[in-house]
This record gives C-alpha cells, sequence and structure tokens, in this order.
C-alpha cells in the first residue's frame, strides 16, 4: 500500500485566545499540535490513505501530546524516537485579526533536530512519497537524516515532494537559509512554492520566474496565492489552476500544510489508477479544487490538525 513517509519537526503550537495583539501582549494561550510534517501526514490519514511521522520528541508532556494526537489521526507512530537530551519544540503565535500569523520559536535545539540518521529504520518502496521542509534543514543530526532518507527515496524510485515553508527567524541569515533551500529544491520531484515565497527565491514577483525552478528532478510545482488560489506548472508551462475558495477565516496556521497534505493523499489514492505525474497530468484541476476546499476550510478553525476537515464535509463544500 502506498504510504506517506513526512519528515521533520513536530512541536506545540501556543494559539492566543485572542486576535489583533502583538505577541509581547497575548495574556492567553490554547496548546494546539503543529509542524509542517505532522500536519501532512495528519491530513493524509484522516482523509484515509497511509501516513508516517519520522521525528524526534522529548521525553516530556508535549511529547505525549503529540503522539497520542497523532494516533488518533491515524498516522503511523512508529518512527518517532524520544529523547532526554533535549525538549519538545514550542511555537508560540500572534494572530492579526485576518488571522495571519507571527512566530516565536523555542527549539535550542529541539529534540527534533537532534535526530541520528542512524535510529531511522525504514524500507520505501517505488509508490511511497516523502515529504519535507526547510525547517529542519539547519546544520543538525536532522538535516543529515534529511538528506539520507532523500537518497533512500531516490534509490527506491518513489516520489520526493518539498514544501519550502520559510520560517526566517529560525535561521542565523536569509542568506543561509535561501541557499540551503536553493540546494535542496532539485532532489524533489514535486514542489510547492507559496506566492510571498517566489521573490525571494527567484528575484522577481512575474509568475514566469517560475519556470526557474525547474532544475534537478523537479518535474511539478504547484505555486500557492492563498485565498487566491492555486496553479500546477511543468516545465511546458501551466497545467491548470483554481481560483479558490472565499470563507471566514479564523486561523490560518497549518493551511498550506492542509493544501498540501490533501494534494499527496490524492497521489496515494491515485496510485491504483496511475504513477504521480500522470495521474497529475489528468486530473490537474480537480486536485487543485479539492486541495483548495480542504486548505481554506482548515482556516474557519483555530490551529492545524484539530482544525483539518473529513472528507464528507469537503465534497458538501465543494458541491
Amino acid at each position: 500500500m502506498a504510504k506517506l513517509y513526512a519528515i521533520g519537526e513536530a512541536l506545540i503550537d501556543f494559539i492566543p485566545q485572542n486576535k489583533g495583539v502583538e505577541l509581547k501582549h497575548v495574556t492567553g494561550f490554547e496548546p494546539q499540535v503543529g509542524g509542517a510534517p505532522a500536519n501532512v501526514a495528519s491530513c493524509v490519514a484522516r482523509l484515509g490513505e497511509s501516513s508516517a511521522l519520522i521525528t524526534q520528541l522529548g521525553q516530556d508532556a508535549f511529547g505525549d501530546l503529540i503522539t497520542d494526537t497523532l494516533n488518533r489521526q491515524g498516522v503511523d507512530t512508529s518512527l518517532i524516537n524520544r529523547t532526554d537530551e533535549a525538549n519538545t519544540g514550542l511555537a508560540f503565535v500572534s494572530l492579526t485579526e485576518e488571522g495571519e500569523r507571527d512566530f516565536a520559536f523555542y527549539r535550542k535545539p529541539s529534540a527534533d533536530m537532534l535526530l541520528e540518521p542512524s535510529t531511522i529504520q525504514v524500507d520505501f518502496q517505488s509508490d511511497d512519497i516523502l515529504h519535507f521542509c526547510s525547517v529542519a534543514l539547519i546544520p543538525s543530526p536532522m538535516k543529515q537524516a534529511h538528506i539520507e532518507l532523500i537518497q533512500k527515496m531516490e534509490q527506491a524510485q518513489g516520489t520526493i515532494v518539498f514544501d519550502p515553508n520559510l520560517r526566517f527567524p529560525l535561521w542565523p541569515s536569509i542568506e543561509a537559509l535561501k541557499e540551503t533551500v536553493l540546494e535542496f529544491m532539485p532532489k524533489a520531484h514535486i514542489l510547492k512554492i507559496a506566492d510571498e515565497e517566489l521573490e525571494y527565491l527567484t528575484g522577481s514577483k512575474e509568475k514566469s520566474s517560475i519556470q526557474q525552478l525547474f532544475k534537478g528532478n523537479t518535474e511539478v510545482i504547484i505555486y500557492t496565492e492563498g485565498a487566491k488560489g492555486a496553479s500546477i506548472y511543468t516545465k511546458q508551462g501551466q497545467l491548470a489552476s483554481h481560483q479558490g475558495y472565499k470563507v471566514q477565516v479564523q486561523d490560518t496556521t497549518g493551511a498550506g500544510d492542509a493544501f498540501i497534505g490533501s494534494f499527496i493523499y490524492q497521489l496515494l489514492k491515485g496510485q491504483k489508477e496511475s504513477k504521480p505525474f500522470e495521474f497529475i497530468q489528468n486530473h490537474a484541476h480537480d486536485m487543485l479544487q479539492f486541495s483548495n476546499a480542504v486548505g481554506a476550510l482548515s482556516t474557519t478553525q483555530k490551529g492545524a490538525i484539530e482544525s483539518l476537515p473529513n472528507l464528507e464535509e469537503i465534497n458538501t463544500f465543494i458541491q
């Protein structure tokens, strides 16, 4: 059975109880399980396909909370290590009135950053998918774990998906982040690039600059524009687009993860029909419509994992 393996951070997002307040003035927070790889794995499992998270958590209550939450979603947690060398990562968030976010991270280091590649025992198959982001690519054992798992997935001839998901405060410099992202992008068959990331990565706001990012193994780029929708590009140009949905936004935390998680869900489900790139070619518009719906619905509630819709809610929304 085709399976998603998401590698990277899992942490606790402390979401403010009130909007429109600077982080330093927030007086109350609600803990929510988060971290992009955990969110993506949860989305895939919630929609009915198989997923596993590869990470490391502290021997603490927050690590217990993350593991329990993922188990309830149906995520395979057998590849999650626990350590007493560092604590589980935390992120404190403030929200504008429109639900946009500002982060303060506590992970210097967090347990996930210390994950040693030698502790990961996994055998990939050709129909599996590996997903990763840039947050866990800061120089650390975890970065080396990414490198080795990417090589293993290449050897298995599976599919690799990279969502940079840029978090500037975590890096010593924006130059170091850009260099690392550009290093890893050619290793991915599918890239997800948000509109605010395009100029940073290419030097241009023009959509035509997307073509600059087709290097190495990259065959498909998904370009997302928040409430304005998303498009799929191949080396030949734009393949499809969907205008997105307007909803009453409560919290945008995890919306991009819900989008790419639901996209990967469709790829896994489609393995019964065809290989990922052929499936995208044949179903590009419908895939965008579905993923835009999931992303939009996830913003109507607080948090990331707890806000994920189920299939019935998605299909009702689209109709």
